[in-house]
């Protein structure tokens, strides 16, 4: 079964773009809406409700800290998880796997964490990191060796290049042990990949090369001697009635995007060092003429917003079939977002989810009595 998250804008929302992110000054973004708890509520609610199963939240000094956010939020919902963007060495693994193990026994095992290990060297420094992206790699890796130790209940003394702790050891382990989400494209984050996480997320890229990350996970993985992780995207989500309303949307976010944020944001991005911001950038280009670079993939979040860039825009019925399209390549799990984030929850969740329930590709995971409310909505067929 497809399993899908969606996220909270913690720096902001708004009917339009809002930029920041990976690889942008080192400022807060923001948007028409604020990232209060009252409107962060009401999004961690319709997701619930629609079904949608976690809810991410970013990391960096662009947004609000995650895991505060998603500690007071946990109180606002009953099953939805929050999927946690952290970044390991900021804290140490001891206290990163005890601040884990609080949290599943206080929100009822709601906790799934998204690794980053920091691709913007200038962003690091400021939060007093100042190794270069391949060491903050080989100590990520050193991380979640001792990391998951602890999680298993095991006492650990650990010497190694980057991390240092002594007799270390968890009072209690976290239940369920929340799920590693992580992400990169450089040959130092297929490593981490391949020994440690449990899903691998890309950035909406077309299919094929979606399908050559894939493959590339899986040798890494067999290269381990493990099992391949399961496998998710992170996309952005324009869905409409008709393809035509879809992409009459797409213009009006576009066309009220002014060229001196764009080539401001675009520089910023230059200087990244991630290779999947490189991938992403290399999409557009930086301008904003043929945007569309695969059937329904639109590259024009991507001008304002570092990270993911992409957005899946179409009907209802165009975006079930890219999400089945992705899904026959491997990708189990979808993390998704639209602007505003309220509002664009409803349209997918009315709109889509139904559609991919009545092939048997979704089911709503908080429901078992009934298929799915979402499934009657009329204009779905």
């Amino acid at each position: 079964m497809l399993r899908f998250h969606w996220f909270l804008p913690t720096y902001g929302d708004s009917r339009y773009l809002v930029g920041g992110g990976h690889g942008t000054a080192v400022t807060a973004a923001s948007g028409d809406r604020q990232a209060d708890i009252g409107y962060l509520s009401q999004i961690v609610r319709s997701a619930e409700q629609l079904g949608f199963e976690a809810a991410l939240t970013p990391t960096g000094a662009w947004c609000e800290d995650a895991w505060l956010t998603t500690a007071i939020l946990a109180r606002e919902s009953e099953r939805l998880k929050f999927l946690v963007a952290f970044r390991p060495g900021l804290v140490s693994p001891t206290l990163a796997a005890q601040m884990a193990a609080t949290y599943q026994r206080h929100t009822g095992g709601r906790l799934l964490l998204n690794v980053v290990t920091g691709g913007e060297d200038h962003e690091q420094r400021a939060y007093g990191d100042h190794l270069d992206k391949e060491q903050r790699y080989r100590r990520a890796d050193e991380f979640l060796t001792v990391l998951r130790r602890l999680w298993a209940g095991e006492r650990v003394t650990w010497q190694g290049e980057h991390i240092h702790v002594t007799d270390a050891a968890l009072d209690r382990i976290p239940h369920p042990r929340p799920d590693i989400y992580f992400g990169g494209s450089s040959a130092a984050a297929g490593r981490v990949a391949a020994r440690h996480v449990d899903v691998y997320l890309t950035w909406g890229e077309p299919p094929a090369a979606v399908a050559a990350k894939i493959d590339w996970i899986r040798e890494q993985a067999a290269d381990a001697g493990r099992t391949p992780p399961r496998f998710g995207i992170r996309l952005h989500v324009i869905s409409r009635d008709s393809a035509e309303q879809a992409w009459a949307e797409a213009a009006r976010l576009l066309d009220a995007l002014d060229p001196a944020a764009i080539a401001t944001v675009q520089a910023g991005l230059a200087r990244s060092g991630s290779e999947g911001q490189r991938r992403m950038l290399a999409l557009h280009g930086g301008t904003t003429s043929d945007l569309e670079v695969s059937p329904n993939l639109w590259a024009g979040v991507g001008l304002v917003r570092g990270g993911a860039g992409t957005a899946l825009v179409g009907s209802h019925r165009e975006v079930a079939e890219r999400i089945e399209e992705y899904h026959a390549l491997g990708i189990d799990e979808f993390v998704l977002s639209g602007h505003p984030h309220l509002e664009e929850a409803y349209w997918f969740g009315e709109g889509v989810l139904p559609i991919l329930h009545r092939k048997g590709l979704w089911q709503h995971p908080f429901r078992t009595a009934d298929a799915s409310i979402a499934a009657t909505v009329p204009f779905a067929r």
